[in-house]
């Protein structure tokens, strides 16, 4: 099917901003990677990448330089794919989500009640199950993943009216990322999903776009949606696991003992910070409660009970029941 100009218009851009990527750091540095999230300086998730970037200096005694971006500054997670993709030297802080609209059984890792903590999932990713996945993306889709377990909080429901069961949702539009696992678990718990980027969350609470969103507490205060979707109904629907990804293509010219440091603290970030996120969440709470927002804490069974409903849309059964026999051994 021939490209729209408008598609060729977005790979001259990507592949532009690739070439700019790889150019040589100015201050001498043998490699440079930077590190691109989309939520705010306040987030623990930011803190630990920092802490990945340091760690990472230090170890390569300064030949790699590692540069961190917030609030989306070198664009969305999928433009930063696809110049990961082309070779650029940057690494996006992204989701299994996304990671399973190229192999779709990783979506699960975002299954709606998945799992019951963050161990649960650390459990999963020590398996061969996870692990195989893992080689298809690097082998077939060109993405290497350093590390998948940096949990950033259960996410919860904000609406600018409360509500208590799913039922309630049905008339709601609530901003989800587009990625077929999200879109069907908020559909499954009964409202419509409609998908934006993250930046685009608040403007269109504001202006009635969406009448809510879902969101872990770190990244709703960081991004002030409370202000204007003052009811936040504690569901914990989805534990959200993040980690930075880079483009196969890039990390395979580095060296090896590079690559081995690049997932080694990218590992170590992400045990730091899902223990920071453990205890900063009933924090960034009160902080949202502190500036006007209204807690409601539901019969979640009943979120549960609706959300297996995703399971069947996306036929997720078979592969429910393999995790489930990881995380029971």
């Amino acid at each position: 099917m021939p490209r729209t100009i408008g598609g060729l218009s977005s790979i001259c851009v990507a592949a532009a901003l690739a070439v700019a990527f790889i150019s040589p750091s100015a201050n001498g540095q043998s490699h440079t990677l930077r590190v691109s999230t989309v939520i705010a300086e306040s987030d623990p998730l930011f803190e630990g990448y920092q802490r990945f970037a340091d760690a990472v200096e230090k170890r390569t005694d300064g030949d790699m330089a590692v540069e961190v971006f917030p609030n989306a500054q070198l664009g969305q997670d999928e433009d930063l794919m696809e110049q990961a993709l082309l070779g650029a030297n940057v690494a996006f802080n992204t989701d299994a989500g996304r990671l399973g609209q190229r192999v779709p059984e990783v979506g699960i890792v975002l299954a709606p009640y998945i799992f019951e903590n963050p161990q649960q999932a650390l459990k999963l990713y020590e398996s061969d199950l996870y692990k195989g996945w893992m080689k298809q993306l690097e082998d077939d889709h060109g993405l290497t993943v350093l590390a998948l377990n940096y949990y950033v909080g259960a996410r919860h429901f904000l609406t600018k009216e409360p509500f208590s069961k799913p039922a309630d949702l049905a008339p709601l539009k609530v901003r989800t990322p587009g990625a077929p696992v999200w879109q069907e678990t908020i559909r499954a718990l009964g409202a419509t999903p409609v998908a934006l980027p993250w930046i685009e969350t608040y403007p269109a609470l504001q202006q009635g776009v969406v009448d809510g969103a879902e969101a872990q507490h770190p990244a709703s205060f960081g991004s002030k949606l409370f202000e204007v979707a003052p009811y936040i109904t504690k569901t914990g629907h989805i534990l959200l696991m993040n980690g930075p990804v880079v483009g196969t293509s890039w990390f395979k010219t580095l060296p090896e003992d590079y690559q081995e440091i690049l997932r080694e603290e990218a590992l170590n970030a992400g045990i730091w910070t899902t223990d920071k996120v453990l205890e900063s969440e009933s924090e960034f709470e009160q902080k949202m409660i502190d500036g006007g927002a209204t807690v409601h804490v539901v019969d979640v069974a009943k979120f549960r009970k609706a959300a297996a409903k995703a399971y069947e849309v996306l036929d997720l059964g078979d592969l429910k029941a393999e995790v489930d026999a990881v995380l029971n051994e």
